[in-house]
């Protein structure tokens, strides 16, 4: 599968510790692959909303796991321990997070969530990953269960083993499995979609931003 993105320094904001996994999982393998340098970043662990069944602290383990899966180094797991649901309260301090990041990384190539996410977490992600990144490549991935709106502007192909890994990952995440969308079928299911709309089977679509050439 010949690819366009090689070699670059790619960095994925995630609000919280599964999104960079539901949202551009299979994506990330596939860039891997291809010779890419994957970063990502959560901003947090969710402790407050972790089932009491779990240790609080459950989600970092499993994150660790679920990126290890799709091939992103340790060193390259950025976490940062902002509470649940009160990133719009932080704006400034996660604001100079990114700045930092994008001076330690200089990354060529943003993922993020999209500016039609209802969640505040994620929205606030979106909005501070603008400012902080406005002069790169910037792909917005897609969260169903939160998006009201959600532009298919492009397309990332995937292959048969890019989802399976991406399941691989997910399933890392023992403590989410309540969730209605964090089940293989929904995943495989999202990405038959995506992968029909660009005549092949499996896909993963993003809301371009920004595309630097």
């Amino acid at each position: 599968m010949a690819s366009y993105i090689k070699n670059k320094k790619v960095l994925v904001l995630a609000p919280h510790t599964d999104d960079a996994e539901f949202g551009c999982g299979g994506t990330i393998t596939r860039l891997l692959e291809d010779g890419n340098e994957v970063y990502c970043a959560a901003f947090s662990a969710c402790e407050q909303s972790v089932l009491k069944s779990f240790p609080s602290d459950i989600l970092i383990t499993e994150v660790k796991a679920a990126t290890k899966k799709l091939g992103i180094k340790s060193a390259n797991l950025i976490l940062f321990d902002y509470e649940v649901r009160t990133f719009n309260f932080h704006r400034q301090e996660i604001l100079d997070n990114l700045i930092k990041l994008r001076k330690d990384i200089q990354p060529d190539i943003i993922f993020m969530p999209s500016a039609n996410d209802i969640h505040q977490d994620h929205y606030t992600i979106s909005q501070e990953g603008l400012r902080a990144f406005k002069f790169v490549t910037i792909f917005c991935y897609e969260m169903p269960w939160n998006n009201l709106t959600f532009n298919t502007s492009s397309f990332f192909v995937l292959d048969e083993r890019h989802v399976n890994l991406k399941i691989e990952a997910l399933n890392e995440y023992k403590s989410q499995a309540h969730r209605t969308y964090a089940n293989d079928e929904f995943v495989r299911s999202l990405a038959r979609v995506r992968g029909e709309q660009v005549s092949t089977k499996y896909a993963e679509s993003f809301d371009i931003i920004r595309w630097i050439i």
